[in-house]
């Protein structure tokens, strides 16, 4: 299992939606906007449900916004959160796209206008300077570094060449290319530079000659300058968010991987029990609902979901159901937790300290990978708002 506490809490950004009093927005917040919009036709094979009240759609509009509005006016790279503007993220400008898709689709924007956007993203995609070198590059061998600048769109610092996060990338990507299908110059230009884009990933060279992927590489620096170099040991192994990345990894017409990399994804399912819901464990909420903004995976059982009766889409069902009873039974009797305010997923917290609440003891994070399951609790007494609003299509 990835291991959060190791390299995720220091090298992943935030992860969680506005908090309600400051307009603080950061990149999961495309969960609420797309996934609400998809529930519709989930919902109704899911659960009898009243309509969207008009508050939720306020809401998905405002996420449009975050992504219309804050997409950087050159190189139209997504701020990885707001109203701190550090970086971009690569992962944020995937799911950016998606959400120009959305906007169209709500008439939040013309569909020419949203394709306009598009194109002037991909192609700003296309044209950041690959290469091996240490600084001055967005990125090498068809990947994309974590973080970008935000004025030249250059490596952050030191970040790693980032494997899931140019797959979330990639994930938009191809949504753009399949979306807009007609047969006007922008449209056609939109699926070219798409098709170039994932053709360029060399997903083989990730691999870096083991079964499962590496979580990305760092490249050669100046000797004594940086200390961290070549391919990150950490890899990709099930489950988490990472399901949609090894599928497109094994669909690319240039460096596909081979097949047999999704057995090695599963045989490190950790199956159990937690409160009361049998399934697939992962703390974290955000990993059942990442892949699912892309792919519909009702009906779709690999060899392991098929001698276990069920599909990934219930899969997330249930660890939908069992982090919500865990906020509701509250062991660390946190205020505030109960039916209506539960959830809990990677996100910004107060801070990293330690300190006395009414005679309690409670340890606080900042950002951290917040979740309950039988493998692990990570609970700090913070409900990230994404929680419930990327679960919504799985347990409306």
């Amino acid at each position: 299992m990835l291991n959060f506490k190791s390299y995720n809490d220091s090298n992943r950004g935030g992860l969680c939606l506005p908090d309600l009093f400051f307009a603080r927005f950061v990149r999961t917040s495309l969960l609420l906007c797309l996934l609400l919009i998809g529930c519709k036709s989930v919902s109704n094979k899911t659960a009898k449900t009243t309509p969207i009240p008009y508050s939720v759609e306020e809401l998905e509009h405002r996420t449009f916004n975050y992504f219309w509005e804050l997409a950087d006016k050159t190189n139209y790279q997504i701020p990885d959160r707001y109203p701190t503007l550090t970086f971009s993220s690569i992962a944020a400008t995937g799911f950016g796209l998606s959400a120009y898709i959305v906007g169209a689709e709500k008439k939040y924007v013309t569909r020419e206008a949203a394709a306009d956007r598009t194109l002037k993203t991909l192609q700003a995609l296309w044209n950041l300077q690959q290469g091996p070198e240490v600084s001055g590059v967005s990125g090498f061998k068809g990947f994309f570094y974590h973080f970008l600048t935000l004025d030249k769109a250059t490596r952050f610092k030191d970040v790693e060449l980032s494997s899931i996060d140019t797959g979330l990338l990639m994930a938009g990507i191809l949504s753009s290319m399949s979306y807009f299908d007609k047969e006007n110059e922008t449209e056609k230009a939109i699926r070219q530079t798409a098709d170039a884009l994932y053709r360029r990933v060399e997903w083989d060279w990730m691999m870096n000659g083991q079964e499962t992927m590496s979580m990305g590489y760092h490249p050669q620096g100046t000797p004594g300058e940086s200390p961290r170099h070549g391919f990150i040991p950490a890899q990709w192994k099930g489950y988490n968010e990472a399901m949609v990345l090894v599928i497109m990894a094994m669909g690319s017409p240039t460096h596909p991987i081979d097949s047999t990399a999704w057995s090695a994804w599963c045989k490190t399912y950790p199956w159990s029990t937690f409160q009361g819901e049998e399934n697939v464990q992962f703390d974290p909420l955000f990993g059942h609902q990442y892949s699912h903004v892309w792919i519909d995976f009702r009906g779709i059982q690999d060899p392991y979901m098929k001698a276990k009766g069920i599909d990934y889409f219930e899969n997330s069902r249930r660890a939908t159901l069992s982090n919500r009873k865990y906020c509701i039974s509250n062991p660390l009797d946190a205020k505030g937790y109960g039916e209506w305010c539960w959830g809990l997923t990677a996100c910004d917290g107060p801070a990293s300290t330690r300190m006395q609440v009414d005679g309690k003891q409670w340890e606080f994070f900042d950002y951290r990978a917040r979740g309950a399951a039988s493998i692990q609790v990570v609970d700090d007494g913070t409900i990230a708002p994404t929680a419930a609003g990327g679960s919504y299509p799985f347990a409306p």
